[in-house]
C-alpha cells in the first residue's frame, strides 16, 4: 500500500488525545508467565445490558470479533440482551519463542508486543488479510512510523471493489475516514503496514488487502512504545499449546490459513504441535485425543484443557463469577479512525 505521510514542518508539540471517562483503551499487557509455562491471562464473564453489543465488550477488553463470537455461540452480536452471561476470551497461549519485538499469528488474528529489556508482553486483536491478499510469513524489522498518512488506492483494489458494487475513492486524505488509520508502522515487507483503521469493528476479521488493522486506541499504544528496527515475525500457527501452572494441559485451535497450504493435515499439526511442546518442556500429559479432534474439527479460540480427567471447558466457564458490565457503549460514531474521545488525530513522539 502507497503512503504520502502528511509532513507538518517545524511541528514539535504532538497532539494530545483526551479519552473518554471510564473507558480502558489500552491493550492487555501481562507479565511474562514464569519458566515452563506459555500462558498469560484469564477468562471472565460479565453480564450484559440491554445497550451493549458483543463488538462494545470484545472492543473494551481488547478482543477481536473473531474471539468475542466463537467464545459466545449463539448469542446475537448486535443485541446480546440484558443479564446474558458473555464470556470474554482474555486468556491466551503466547506464540513460540523467539518472544523478541513484535510476533503476529495470523490464524490467530493476534499480535503480541514483547519490548527489548521488560519481562511484560502486549497483545492485540488485528484484522487480517482477505482472501487473495495473503500476509507473508517470516521475518523484517519496523522501517518507519508514519503520522496521518493518506492512502492512494491502487488500481487493482479499485477494481476488486467495484466489481463488488462497492466503489472507492481513488485517494483517501488523512483524517477519521481514512483506511489506513491515523497512525501506521512500516514494515519491511513490501506496502504492508501495521495501522489503525476506519472500521474498527472490523477488527478480528479478514478485512485487509495485506495490512494489519487494529484498533485505533491500541495503535496510539503500539506506536508510542515500537521504535524503528523493532524486529517483527509473522508466523502460521492455528494450533498453540501449553500450560499455565495449575496442572492442566491446554490446547487452543484457530481455522487454518487455506493460503498458505500446509502439506499435513489439521489433525496432524495439532499432534504435531502437542508433540513438540511436551518435548520441549520434558512434559508428559496423558491426553484426551477425542478432545483435540473435537478442537480441530471446531476452531475454539479459548485456550480448552485436553490433558485426561480436566473439567471440560463447559465446566469451567460455569463456574465463572459474573460481574457487571458498566462502560459506556462505543456508540456508531466510533466506528471511524480516530480513537474514541480523541479531540485531535493521535500522535506519538
Amino acid at each position: 500500500m502507497q503512503f504520502h505521510p502528511k509532513k507538518w514542518l517545524g511541528v514539535l508539540v504532538l497532539a494530545a488525545v483526551t479519552i473518554l471517562p471510564g473507558r480502558a483503551l489500552l491493550a492487555a499487557e501481562f507479565p511474562l508467565p514464569p519458566a515452563g509455562t506459555n500462558m498469560v491471562g484469564q477468562l471472565r464473564v460479565v453480564l450484559s445490558r440491554q445497550q451493549d453489543t458483543l463488538l462494545d465488550i470484545a472492543r473494551h477488553y481488547d478482543v477481536g470479533y473473531n474471539e468475542i463470537r466463537e467464545a459466545n455461540p449463539g448469542v446475537d452480536p448486535w443485541l446480546p440482551g440484558k443479564g446474558t452471561r458473555v464470556l470474554v476470551p482474555t486468556q491466551y497461549i503466547l506464540p513460540p519463542p523467539p518472544w523478541q519485538g513484535i510476533v503476529i499469528d495470523i490464524p490467530a488474528r493476534r499480535l503480541y508486543y514483547f519490548p527489548a529489556g521488560q519481562k511484560v508482553v502486549y497483545t492485540y486483536p488485528i484484522g487480517i488479510f482477505r482472501p487473495k491478499w495473503p500476509d507473508p510469513l517470516g521475518s523484517t524489522r519496523i522501517i518507519a512510523k508514519v503520522k496521518n498518512p493518506s492512502w492512494t488506492v491502487p488500481k487493482n483494489i479499485q477494481e476488486e471493489h467495484a466489481k463488488a458494487g462497492e466503489p472507492i475513492p481513488a485517494y483517501f486524505p488523512p483524517g477519521p475516514d481514512n483506511p489506513m488509520g491515523e497512525l501506521a508502522l512500516e514494515t519491511g515487507w513490501s506496502q504492508i503496514y501495521i495501522h489503525g483503521t476506519n472500521k474498527p469493528w472490523g477488527v478480528g476479521m479478514r478485512v485487509s488487502h495485506g495490512c494489519f488493522h487494529v484498533y485505533p486506541e491500541n495503535e496510539v499504544q503500539l506506536f508510542k512504545m515500537v521504535k524503528v528496527g523493532t524486529p517483527v515475525r509473522s508466523i502460521d500457527e492455528p494450533y498453540l499449546v501449553g500450560t499455565n501452572g495449575d496442572g492442566r494441559f491446554y490446547l487452543q485451535t484457530f481455522a487454518p490459513i487455506e493460503a498458505y497450504k500446509n502439506p499435513l493435515s489439521p489433525q496432524q499439526r495439532a499432534v504435531n504441535a502437542i508433540a513438540a511442546y511436551q518435548s520441549a518442556q520434558h512434559t508428559q500429559f496423558v491426553v484426551d485425543w477425542q478432545r483435540v479432534i473435537d478442537l480441530v474439527q471446531k476452531p475454539n479460540t479459548i485456550p480448552t484443557p485436553i490433558d485426561v480427567n480436566s473439567p471440560s471447558l463447559r465446566e469451567i466457564v460455569d463456574g465463572l463469577p459474573a460481574e457487571p458490565y458498566r462502560f459506556p457503549p462505543y456508540g456508531a460514531d466510533a466506528n471511524q479512525a480516530t480513537p474514541p474521545g480523541a479531540k485531535a488525530p493521535p500522535a506519538a513522539s
